[in-house]
């Protein structure tokens, strides 16, 4: 009998958060998967939960350990999986691992639960209408460049993960593409003690930041770009006074994409020709 695999939320800080199906399934399996055994072993001992079998899945063993996962389900292991906290496979190991199953026709289930972009986008105060979660930005180089872009350009509230030693570099780039006034919430430490929602501009985060030391697990809540059309003849008026100003190239394109929401590509391209 194949069994499916389930997929398991867990809290992301306080442990009363955890559901009635969540401690059900960690109960009954067989084979638990999780990114760290002393982290998922704390968590059993909390709920009174006998130790399963426990097997590492991260990102450097998920692919080889996806495999043998699969084929313990199709022969009648009650195998789940866990991540540090949060929901598997939301910027953490598990798409690999729903990706071999649904290729081997083995069932899968998840039990909701916990979500900090959730919970950070509805204390936000941002648009919930419509969103995109962006994870983690790329660290440096034209990747992280180009995901920037599309934030600025973005018209849907924009949600990103961030370490605490990064937040200011990435404060600082997002207010230098998506201007000062772009509305912005910045939350640590969700459903723990010390839980803090910071509400504001990008220029104020950036001088809040460089004054303070947030700590924990942070997530980047960003306001959409404001929806307006600009023709190509305002673009290039705004860049000749950057330029005539002595801003170069590079600062009138980030400056003038910024200010009127358009993509900073596009005003590099004209600004190139003006110059040229």
């Amino acid at each position: 009998m194949t069994h499916p695999i389930v997929l398991v939320a867990t809290p992301i800080g306080n442990l009363g958060d955890v559901s009635h199906r969540a401690v059900d399934a960690l109960t009954t399996a067989t084979v638990l998967a999780c990114e760290d055994t002393r982290r998922t072993g704390s968590l059993l001992r909390h709920l009174g939960i006998d130790r399963p079998r426990l097997v590492v899945l991260n990102d450097h063993t998920e692919r080889t350990v996806a495999e043998r996962l699969v084929a313990e389900a199709i022969a009648d292991e009650r195998v789940v999986l866990v991540s540090d906290a949060g929901m598997p496979a939301i910027s953490d190991p598990g798409y690999v691992l729903v990706r071999a199953a649904i290729d081997a026709a083995v069932p899968i289930e998840v039990v909701p639960g916990p979500s900090a972009l959730l919970a950070a986008l509805v204390l936000s105060g941002l648009a919930t209408d419509r969103f995109a979660f962006d994870g983690f930005l790329p660290r440096k180089g034209s990747e992280r460049s180009a995901r920037l872009e599309e934030v600025a350009s973005q018209q849907r509230t924009t949600i990103l993960y961030e370490a605490p030693h990064r937040l200011e570099r990435t404060l600082v780039d997002l207010e230098k593409v998506c201007g000062g006034d772009r509305p912005v919430a910045v939350a640590r430490e969700l459903t723990k003690l010390y839980e803090e929602v910071w509400r504001g501009t990008l220029d104020d985060a950036v001088d809040w930041v460089a004054e303070a030391t947030p700590r924990g697990e942070i997530v980047i809540v960003v306001g959409g770009a404001p929806d307006q059309t600009v023709d190509d003849d305002r673009i290039v008026s705004e860049l000749r006074a950057a330029l005539d100003a002595g801003d170069t190239v590079r600062d009138a394109a980030d400056s003038v994409a910024a200010r009127l929401g358009v993509r900073r590509r596009h005003a590099y391209d004209l600004a190139l020709g003006l110059r040229g």
